[in-house]
């Protein structure tokens, strides 16, 4: 590992150059794939979520069966889980990650097919398996994915490659949703629709069969059976204690929001640890060694701790922000629809790739540090709003300025996290650390309920701003560390070719 104090990098000591040059990091064969993964990436979500509901709206499916369906997206939380197991095991043909890339995107095209010839009124049941089959190929394509980037990607083009996946994930999105939706209500209708989007995850594994290889790591590969024995311990384990939790909850009739809230949080912490020990007790190589590798890092845990504060601020406004803009500022659905939809992705693609191209001539340290004030200044915007009349050039200012840091933070987030990952153990270690990044995003919705009950709009925009502190502290703290991530990931590419 470099010293601790290693700053000088390619990209600190690279001359500024014009902006063509800085976009240049951009036109590649690598970027190409990264913009064509991504897309494949972003394509399946809509359709195991909001296009799906539309669906189940239009066919008049009853409202409580289509909340129950928001569960179908479980996998995307839990991906963590068996993505060791991709790591561990290699499709015999086409090399490694593409090998996943093309059966985890064929298998979704032949979902994508079945369900469109499921009938929503008639076989709500098959649909809904359908459904979280799609949700589980989908994240175990995200999985592959982010270790596929993090294996390929040297330092300068990390947040090159993060801008273009953001852009296409999201285009991917915009045509599994508002088009997908557009083109079932007016022309296709809803089967023909899925079918559509069917053929294009047939094209993206036909894509994935050219996109660059990738050269086999050298390790040891442990027993097949001692691998499965360990997963179904670990997953076991883990829903045991949830399940006692929601037997100790109920007794105890909590009442305080504030309480239950912490009872949560407490119970979901002890599964994971139960589930981690018996991984480890039991044995799982492929789920203990990538964190015993990654704790031989220094300063593991800070940085552990990094991860989950650095995007906390934004999560945390942005938990809100339709419900705050449509009850607390009085703006209509349409009005923020218009906006969020169209200046929101706008402003976040921008983002993105400006952030890739700063990263290609900067630091990482710098960017995440530039990109991370920026975020939590851009949460302003909504306090703006909350104190101010209404106004429709603020909200499109707010909602595109907070984009805009919010894209330029995710492309170097994303960096980050490719720095921290280890090409022999990349799927399963990136698909921990993006877990554990996924905690603000998923889990401050309850805590920032509560909070805007107890305190009100203003107040709670401001305490977004003094969330995201604690993770700028941190990084300030662990700033020879980052420093060093660029030299590490440039040595680690270096090895690879020798």
């Amino acid at each position: 590992m470099a010293s601790a104090g290693s700053g000088s990098t390619p990209a600190a000591n690279a001359s500024p150059a014009a902006p063509a040059g800085l976009f240049s990091v951009f036109v590649s064969a690598r970027m190409a794939a990264m913009l064509a993964l991504g897309f494949a990436s972003g394509l399946p979500l809509a359709l195991s979520a909001g296009t799906l509901q539309a669906w189940l709206t239009v066919e008049n499916i009853d409202i409580k069966t289509i909340g129950y369906f928001s569960l179908v997206g479980l996998p995307y939380t839990f991906k963590f889980v068996w993505a060791p197991l991709l790591d561990r095991f290699e499709p015999p043909k086409f090399g490694r990650r593409r090998g996943w890339l093309v059966a985890t995107q064929a298998a979704l095209a032949v979902v994508c097919f079945a369900m469109a010839s499921a009938s929503p009124a008639d076989n709500i049941e098959w649909l809904a398996m359908l459904a979280v089959a799609m949700a589980f190929l989908s994240a175990s394509q995200d999985v592959v994915f982010d270790a596929y980037r993090s294996d390929l990607l040297d330092g300068p083009e990390r947040g090159a490659g993060a801008a273009l996946s953001v852009l296409g994930y999201r285009l991917a999105m915009l045509v599994s949703g508002g088009l997908a939706l557009i083109l079932a209500d007016q022309w296709l209708g809803w089967p023909n629709a899925y079918r559509l989007m069917g053929a294009l995850m047939a094209l993206a594994a036909i894509v994935s069969l050219f996109v660059p290889g990738l050269p086999n790591p050298v390790r040891a590969l442990s027993a097949m059976r001692k691998e499965l024995t360990g997963f179904v311990a670990m997953v076991v384990a883990g829903v045991v204690v949830i399940m006692l939790a929601r037997s100790v909850s109920g007794a105890l009739a909590l009442s305080n929001d504030f309480a239950q809230l912490a009872f949560n949080s407490v119970a979901m912490i002890a599964a994971c640890a139960c589930a981690l020990l018996a991984a480890r007790k039991v044995g799982f190589p492929s789920f203990v060694d990538p964190w015993d590798a990654y704790f031989t890092r220094e300063n593991a845990l800070a940085l552990l701790a990094l991860i989950v504060l650095y995007k906390l601020g934004d999560a945390f406004a942005g938990s809100l922000s339709t419900t705050f803009l449509i009850r607390g500022a009085g703006f209509t659905p349409t009005e923020v629809g218009a906006v969020n939809k169209v200046l929101g992705l706008l402003a976040t693609i921008v983002g993105a790739l400006a952030g890739g191209a700063w990263l290609a001539r900067r630091p990482l340290y710098h960017a995440l540090m530039v990109f991370g004030l920026l975020q939590a200044v851009s949460n302003f915007g909504y306090w703006l709003i909350a104190v101010l009349p209404k106004s429709y050039p603020l909200m499109a200012a707010a909602i595109g300025l907070e984009n805009l840091c919010g894209g330029l933070g995710t492309a170097a987030f994303v960096a980050f996290l490719m720095a921290l990952t280890d090409r022999r153990y990349s799927a399963a270690q990136y698909a921990l650390l993006s877990a554990l990044s996924a905690v603000g995003r998923i889990y401050v919705g309850p805590a920032a309920g509560v909070m805007v009950a107890a305190f009100d709009w203003p107040l709670f925009f401001l305490l977004t701003v003094l969330t995201a502190l604690p993770g700028l502290i941190l990084l300030r703290f662990l700033r020879p560390v980052v420093l060093a991530l660029d030299d590490d990931r440039s040595a680690e590419r270096q090895q690879a070719r020798e």
